[in-house]
């Protein structure tokens, strides 16, 4: 019995699905497409001096924290490793970006509840450099159906935001 392509995502495509959404948004190309010089992780505006980070995955441990002689096993019981982040030494914030991609109900909805418990964590982390933490989903627009429309509010009341496929660069104070 042949077997039917899978064209909205989950199972056997989550992975090639969320990679594709991950990539298309992505904080350096989009820093870069706003005129902003991203090397080696740090990000310019024009000047000599860095404005700020931008490290995804594991990149947050080996290019700021470990930089910074942070073990987060001080912190954290497991390692985090978040899809982008940008850290800030302006405002001395650390932005957590978290993205998610959907075309079909499947396990990225109850993702979407552990947003405190992901703050929380980071907040550990960067708290010992005394930096605030701010944790953000970028979505895909599935998440516009009513039926998230509790799981948005909750975002919201843990504090923690959203945004819809953009990584709203002036939320990040640029």
């Amino acid at each position: 019995m042949p077997r039917n392509i899978n064209t909205v995502g989950g199972g056997s495509q989550t992975n090639s699905n969320g990679l594709k959404f991950e990539q298309s948004t992505l904080l350096d190309d989009v820093l870069r497409e706003k005129g902003y010089i991203v090397k080696d992780c740090y990000v310019y505006s024009g000047e000599n001096k860095p404005i700020g980070m931008s490290v995804h995955k594991k990149k947050l441990y080996s290019e700021f924290l470990e930089k910074h002689n942070l073990d987060y096993r001080q912190f954290n019981s497991k390692g985090w490793e978040p899809d982008d982040c940008y850290i800030s030494f302006k405002n001395k914030t650390a932005y957590i970006i978290e993205k998610k991609f959907q075309k079909s109900p499947g396990s990225v909805d109850e993702k979407l509840a552990t947003c405190h418990f992901k703050l929380l964590e980071y907040q550990k982390l960067f708290s010992a450099l005394a930096y605030k933490t701010t944790y953000i989903f970028v979505l895909s627009d599935w998440f516009k159906r009513p039926e998230y429309r509790d799981v948005l509010a909750y975002i919201n009341l843990m504090g923690c935001f959203y945004f819809f496929n953009e990584i709203p660069l002036d939320f990040l104070g640029l």
